[in-house]
């Protein structure tokens, strides 16, 4: 398993948005962490407030175009979601600015709902997540800073590393891995995603293009080969207590789609 831990590209300016965000995240997972406890509940919320693409299909329900981009299936679908935004916005803020960011996060995550939404017109199966509008801001990244050093966790049994790798390999794998799940994966069948990844990546990279060409296009990538245009980051490595292994958890499969 290889998780993306950290990339070694400072921001200049505070991400206030990127904070705003992943705590909005969280606060709204708390707030319905209670039905947890009542699948049937549960389901009738995500099916309120998540993105049906039947309800879209009758003309209903376009609000959750905006809803299912904050609610969350599972705490690990919560963290790992926000390990991505919590990565890589704080870079995407800083090109973007504050607001013009929130804007395009939020279309990003319009624009997944969209593919995911043409992949099955006639699915009920509720949508959610904050992966759509994260993986636009993922495109948005690969775009200005293609040769970004992005740390990678290595966990295979009892090996644990750190990886360092350019973001064109992290972030073009990743993409490919969507396109492939996408293609494998039956429609009809709950899940992830996969198509709304690659809506969100996909506008990501649509949408920062217009800014990419003002900021000098690939003369922009020339001065700095791909690279943040600033120092990068340098993190002191330390031993860790880290147990080396451990029983994995087990999980049910969601009757919903999570992103």
């Amino acid at each position: 398993m290889l998780i993306p831990i950290r990339d070694h590209n400072p921001s200049v300016r505070r991400p206030f948005v990127t904070y705003a965000l992943i705590a909005t995240n969280i606060l709204v997972f708390i707030g319905y962490s209670d039905l947890f406890a009542q699948e049937r509940e549960l389901m009738n919320f995500f099916q309120s407030w998540g993105m049906l693409p039947a309800r879209l299909g009758m003309g209903e329900g376009f609000a959750t175009l905006l809803t299912h981009q904050f609610l969350h299936g599972n705490l690990v679908h919560l963290g790992s979601n926000l390990l991505f935004l919590w990565i890589f916005g704080n870079n995407m803020e800083d090109v973007w600015g504050h607001f013009r960011f929130l804007g395009f996060y939020l279309l990003c995550g319009i624009a997944a709902a969209g593919l995911q939404f043409a992949s099955d017109p006639n699915s009920v199966i509720p949508m959610v997540g904050a992966s759509g509008a994260i993986a636009g801001v993922l495109g948005g990244y690969l775009l200005f800073y293609p040769r970004a050093r992005v740390d990678l966790f290595l966990f295979l049994i009892v090996i644990f590393r750190v990886i360092p790798a350019p973001a064109w390999v992290v972030l073009g794998g990743w993409f490919a891995l969507q396109l492939l799940g996408g293609v494998s994966t039956p429609a009809g069948v709950g899940g992830v995603a996969y198509w709304a990844h690659a809506g969100g990546f996909i506008a990501g990279v649509v949408l920062s293009y217009p800014l990419w060409q003002r900021l000098g296009g690939r003369a922009f990538w020339s001065r700095c080969l791909g690279q943040p245009p600033h120092p990068e980051a340098r993190y002191r490595f330390v031993a860790s207590n880290v147990p080396r292994s451990g029983k994995p958890a087990r999980f049910r499969p969601n009757p919903w789609h999570r992103k």
